[in-house]
């Protein structure tokens, strides 16, 4: 029998590609395939060091730096547990995710290394490392003094590779416990259905604390064997200069609507490039549009989650439809289900539900929770809205979450968002719903201005009034000069809801 660990997988291509690039920092040196390997060995010796086991965590609150990545890479290899967590989180969110997670490793910034030590003090953990370039004590220095030769550790398929917490709107965030299978999985049908090909060079300006840029973007691109020109973060004008000398680049909506904005950003930037995706927020089919008329490209958009990694990809070849998330992956089915359960039909409104070798095993210490999120027969249960097409498209139209029930009628943000997106002078809108003393639930819109538009609350209301039903016309509407969005552009509905919570009941 094989060895199930993702970082045996990884290491057969990583010993393929031999002295090819497979870090281009930016600035900074290009850093081979075979010089990876040997990083990997010695961080991941280093844990042992450190008393790090099979099956322990290591809780990561770092910066994006290549050093990050060897230590992913590496606790993979030794066969732990690999936790990022979101370098915006406070000392009080990290002391949560510590004391439910109980890693053996803690691995953090040199700012935050005097809390970090205190929390590990409280809550048992056996070590706490920071990831600067030097010092003494830092994770680095260790790795450097350890051999370049280390055997991968045996894990199963179901062995956990990975613990990332989501944020849900209430109650406590939830540990995803991600298997190697997952992850393999995943991994594979992405390069075949993306079309990875000898010579792809990845651009990669996505944080690595989520799904997106650590699961996605790195591992397709080490599967292949790519280069993969790194930056610290998103800048629309490095990203326009770079663009040239990649062959595909993954982000998030702002990443594409911000290149828009440069005058500079048209077909000539992009004509190497033979795939833009874009995920881990919902992208208007105006961006979609306005993208693919500026530089000849279309945009593919896919959907997935912490909970699943990629479920649904538009394809590579074939009808890249804006506003749609297209089709399952390989080896995963998707249905829509109704409250109770039962399985809808083309074009119904309803919870995607989806199965697969993609689906985490459940919740961390939550068994209650990961029962409640999984249906008998093994379909996990997204919480989002969405219906699908005779031919099995998807479209995703809000969170069941979102769903707003203002007179015992239903409303999908969506639906009013994209109404509200239409109209003149209009930037971008998130559609909530507030308590109301007669309805339940109120309707209310908080949109952008475009520059030099002037939006009246009025007039808006007049607007969507003879487009929408007058259930789904919001009562009122806020302009705001941005909409509230996390690391990865999701807008931020609790916080909006929280702002206007009280508007109608006081």
């Amino acid at each position: 029998m094989g060895n199930a660990n993702l970082y045996s997988l990884l290491e057969e291509r990583f010993e393929a590609a031999g002295d090819r690039v497979a870090f281009r920092p930016v600035p900074g040196d290009p850093v081979s395939y075979a010089d990876l390997r040997a990083e990997v060995a010695r961080y991941a010796n280093a844990l042992e060091t450190e008393g790090v086991k099979p099956g322990d965590r290591v809780t990561v609150q770092v910066e994006k730096s290549l050093e990050n990545v060897l230590l992913y890479l590496a606790t993979l290899k030794m066969g732990a547990v690999y936790q990022p967590l979101n370098t915006a989180y406070t000392a009080a969110e990290v002391d949560y995710f510590i004391s439910d997670a109980k890693p053996s490793l803690v691995v953090c910034d040199p700012a935050r290394i005097e809390a970090l030590q205190h929390m590990a003090a409280t809550h048992g953990v056996g070590s706490v490392h920071t990831m600067a370039p030097s010092g003494a004590g830092t994770l680095k220095d260790l790795a450097e003094g350890q051999s370049a030769v280390h055997e991968t550790a045996q894990r199963a398929p179901d062995d956990l590779a990975g613990l990332l917490y989501t944020s849900g709107t209430t109650g406590r965030s939830k540990g995803a416990m991600i298997t190697h299978d997952n992850l393999s999985s995943n991994a594979l049908a992405l390069h075949r259905i993306w079309h990875f090909e000898p010579g792809d060079v990845l651009l990669h300006a996505l944080p690595i604390f989520h799904v997106h840029g650590l699961y996605v973007a790195l591992n397709t691109a080490f599967l292949n064997g790519s280069e993969i020109i790194w930056l610290q973060k998103f800048d629309a004008g490095q990203v326009l200069s770079l663009l040239p000398e990649a062959t595909v680049m993954m982000g998030v909506p702002t990443f594409y609507t911000r290149l828009l904005a440069l005058e500079a950003f048209g077909a000539e930037a992009c004509r190497t490039i033979r795939l833009f995706v874009s995920g881990s927020a919902p992208m208007l089919a105006e961006t979609h549009v306005e993208f693919e008329e500026r530089t000849g490209s279309r945009i593919l958009e896919r959907y997935g989650m912490t909970e699943a990694g990629m479920i649904t990809s538009n394809p590579y070849d074939g009808e890249r439809r804006a506003g749609t998330v297209g089709y399952a992956l390989p080896d995963v089915t998707v249905r829509i289900a109704g409250d109770d359960g039962s399985i809808l039909g083309p074009g119904e409104i309803g919870v995607l539900e989806a199965k697969g070798p993609n689906i985490f095993s459940g919740y961390w210490q939550m068994p209650e929770k990961t029962a409640e999120e999984f249906r008998p027969d093994g379909y996990f249960i997204t919480g989002d809205m969405a219906q699908m097409e005779a031919d099995g498209r998807v479209t995703i139209v809000g969170r069941a979450k979102d769903l707003i029930i203002s007179g015992g009628f239903n409303v999908y943000p969506k639906e009013v968002e994209s109404e509200l997106d239409e109209l003149a002078g209009i930037g971008e809108s998130a559609v909530i719903g507030v308590p109301h003393p007669d309805f339940g639930e109120g309707v209310v819109a908080i949109v952008t201005a475009n520059e030099g538009a002037g939006v009246q609350e009025a007039e808006v209301i007049g607007a969507l009034s003879d487009r929408l039903a007058k259930f789904k016309v919001p009562k009122r509407v806020f302009v705001h000069d941005n909409l509230p969005r996390n690391a990865m552009g999701k807008v931020q509905k609790a916080e909006l809801r929280s702002q206007y919570n009280a508007l109608f009941t006081t």
